[in-house]
């Protein structure tokens, strides 16, 4: 039988510490996942589902985006994908009942943790002006209230519609075409708050604002650089293609402030070497950097590149590239001290990562957010593609860059037109396929939404999934923008902070979720979703829906859209809703890489986006060839007696979920608040292990911001540099932190001291 949520709010300020581990996956992975599943959903529900995750004719798993391979196991999922799916898939019920038991106040008192655990949302509910409890409400009369606000508006651009990355191509589709037809581009999504500066880097440099390898290319490689990613714990799948690639012959070199497990060594589940053996040592060479440090850890290799003779691939950089003699003269003034000092590494090591390059014909560089929430987070991944540039590495066959994007769909929603600041051309086939004139001009990003609605800009929040106000920065400044709203709306499968932090007025609209049959008047549907890589494919839910009151995300927006913009749109919604093979026909003739979409995607596997810097080496950027950038090198300087502070994910969440009080990897047990000191700077601090602190993030602009009572974890961490985990430490990241160009939070970031409790 699976079990009931946690009755009281478990206790997460008094964890248990042990020694790290340094491997990943094994026995104990599989022990763990069946545990969790069955916990959520027993015995033959588990079975039944997991063994359609990420298959060809099953579901595509809710967690991350990592792709599957064309021959696929029969356990083609991870431990954190079995969790996300569990918990999508568990027989918990949040019934009215639930909600007339607990006021807003008391669920605002409580964890994110046992919000999620108490189960799926059987009904959409109401919280009126005034309320201290939401009600149940009808499907029609929710759609009248918002309706009722939109109409309100002064116009159109006082509302904003947010994205999650968990939001199919469909329903995407049909989010941004009816924001665009209710008159505003204020369509920020979660792209804005982690790869938004990867997308900026690139698509300035390459003209494409996606990655240009795909999966076989690891397994092709000859040298494969993973910087500031922990796969172990935010893409375990991914591990199996390093092992594959290590099994023909690549070497690793893991660039990270902390060392991750995963990276180490990994005993893969779905092999008897992973089971019973020692696993696959992963890293060949670990470059232990300063957080901040990897723009000027790649201008020093680009140097001694530039130094080495017969190392740069002269033919591509003159057939193929654009800025070359700045970049170079930019390249051979990198100083060694100044990189030294920036990244923390020793010159051997350096070298040695050097030799490894040299030694290889085909590199590819992955990363995460270790990379892209600094302020200089373009201009680092702006030096990454130079590297590649340099020897040729873009449109090779087993080399390019590889951002690893979390969320499943997160990069198709922006294919789908998730985007505050859209392409003209994207525009005008939106008002050649629908007949109106879509606005022109750049709407609202994640941040700049919340500086709306703190400065009454913006009135109405409506969110298509997500955990808006737990995934933000500056969590006070952000909660507080969201009850001036006059309406927050949250369509959601579970209970999460969002629902408790509200507008005068709020709504929860419950949806299908991924393992769910989506039965429509056209019959039974499917919906598709883009990999990190550009496969997009089919999803089949297979489940009978938590509650018979549940509606699917599309038809969320197909009712919305005929309420809200009513006889006037020739928009067919009603017959959108009905066939998303109607959707999929509109797309081909919208979205470029999408014709013929509906015969392709029925294909078992789905089919590939065009590429062109991988497939033909064309580089569609103003100067129509790949740009070197020679931006000045940039790092974090800390103040005597401070730390620089990132935030991470530990190994029992994903995002803002949190499916446990554990991490295990990093030996952690039954508490969150932690911060991991290197043990030599918590002596010169005078941080002993196991005291506690608060942690108080300093702003350039002389304020502070505090969380506190954070266990103190004497870790081996990089010098001068600490972490903790997120969402209890967005609280430290100011609103105007943001990288240039992105406006990305620095959540990597963050200048912090750490004040210890006086006698009392």
């Amino acid at each position: 039988m699976a079990g009931k949520p946690p009755a009281g709010d478990p206790v997460q300020d008094a964890p248990e510490v042990g020694a790290p581990q340094h491997a990943a996956a094994g026995l104990p992975a599989i022990g763990h996942t069946l545990k969790a599943a069955q916990r959520q959903m027993g015995v033959r529900r588990t079975a039944l589902t997991l063994l359609k995750v990420n298959q060809k004719d099953g579901f595509d798993c809710p967690g991350c985006a990592w792709p599957e391979p064309d021959r696929r196991h029969a356990a083609e999922f991870c431990e954190n994908g079995a969790k996300a799916v569990a918990e999508e898939a568990t027989l918990r019920r949040v019934t009215p009942d639930f909600f007339a038991a607990h006021p807003v106040a008391d669920l605002a008192a409580r964890s994110g943790y046992w919000l999620g655990q108490q189960g799926r949302i059987t009904q959409p509910m109401y919280l009126a002006e005034g309320a201290d409890r939401y009600v149940p409400v009808p499907w029609e009369r929710a759609f009248d209230i918002v309706a009722e606000e939109l109409h309100g508006l002064g116009s159109p651009d006082e509302a904003v519609f947010y994205t999650s990355g968990r939001t199919s191509n469909e329903a995407a589709f049909l989010y941004q075409l009816f924001a665009r037809e209710f008159g505003t581009n204020n369509l920020p999504d979660c792209s804005n708050m982690c790869h938004e500066s990867s997308g900026s880097a690139l698509t300035g440099t390459l003209g494409i604002g996606k990655g240009t390898v795909l999966l076989e290319d690891l397994h092709r490689a000859d040298l494969i650089i993973v910087a500031g990613q922990n796969p172990g714990t935010n893409h375990p799948r991914m591990l199996s293609a390093l092992e594959k690639a290590k099994a023909g012959g690549a070497r690793i070199i893991t660039v990270n402030p902390l060392p991750e497990a995963g990276l180490e060594r990994f005993r893969n589940p779905q092999t008897a070497r992973g089971l019973t053996g020692g696993g696959t040592a992963l890293t060949d060479l670990f470059l232990q950097i300063r957080i901040g440090g990897d723009q000027a850890l790649f201008r020093t290799l680009n140097r001694l590149i530039l130094e080495a003779d017969g190392a740069v691939d002269e033919e591509f950089v003159a057939e193929h590239t654009h800025g070359f003699e700045e970049f170079a003269a930019a390249a051979r003034a990198q100083d060694w001290a100044e990189t030294l000092r920036a990244t923390g590494l020793s010159r051997p090591a350096v070298e040695q990562a050097l030799r490894m390059v040299l030694e290889s014909r085909r590199i590819i560089v992955c990363w995460a957010m270790g990379l892209t929430q600094h302020k200089h987070s373009v201009p680092s991944i702006q030096e990454i593609v130079n590297f590649l540039l340099l020897r040729g590495n873009i449109g090779r066959p087993g080399a390019g860059v590889c951002p690893v994007r979390g969320h499943s769909n997160v990069q198709g929603d922006r294919t789908m037109g998730i985007f505050e600041r859209p392409s003209p051309a994207f525009l005008d086939a939106l008002e050649r396929e629908f007949g109106f004139a879509p606005p022109r001009e750049h709407g609202l990003d994640t941040v700049r939404s919340i500086h709306a609605l703190r400065d009454g800009s913006a009135k109405v929040f409506f969110a298509m999934g997500g955990n808006f106000v737990a995934a933000s920065p500056d969590t006070e400044v952000t909660e507080a923008a969201m009850r001036r709203a006059r309406l927050t709306v949250h369509v959601s499968t579970k209970l999460n902070r969002s629902h408790a932090v509200t507008g005068t007025r709020a709504l929860i609209l419950p949806t299908l979720g991924r393992t769910e049959r989506d039965l429509q008047g056209g019959g039974e549907q499917f919906v598709t979703v883009e990999d990190s890589m550009g496969m997009v494919h089919a999803s089949r839910g297979r489940l009978e829906p938590a509650s018979p009151h549940l509606l699917s995300e599309p038809a969320i927006v197909c009712r919305l859209a005929r309420r809200v913009l009513g006889e006037e749109s020739r928009t067919p919604w009603e017959e959108f809703e009905k066939d998303y093979a109607r959707i999929r026909d509109r797309v081909s003739r919208v979205v470029p890489g999408f014709e013929d979409f509906e015969a392709r995607v029925r294909r078992p596997g789905g089919f590939t986006l065009p590429n062109a810097p991988r497939d033909d080496r064309r580089f569609p950027t103003a100067t129509g060839r790949a740009n070197f950038t020679a931006a000045p090198v940039e790092y974090p300087r800390v103040p005597e007696g401070r730390l620089l502070l990132q935030t991470l994910r530990s190994h029992d969440q994903y995002n803002t979920t949190i499916y446990g009080l554990d991490d295990r990897y990093r030996g952690i047990r039954n508490g969150r608040r932690v911060v991991l000191v290197n043990p030599e700077d918590a002596a010169r601090l005078g941080l002993a292990d196991g005291s506690y602190a608060d942690l108080v993030s300093e702003w350039r602009d002389g304020s502070e911001r505090r969380a506190a009572g954070f266990r103190v974890v004497h870790y081996p961490t990089a010098r001068g540099c600490a972490a903790a985990y997120y969402p209890e430490t967005n609280v430290l990241v100011p609103l105007e932190a943001t990288a240039d160009t992105s406006n990305t939070p620095t959540s990597k970031s963050l200048v912090v001291r750490l004040e210890q409790p006086g006698p009392d």
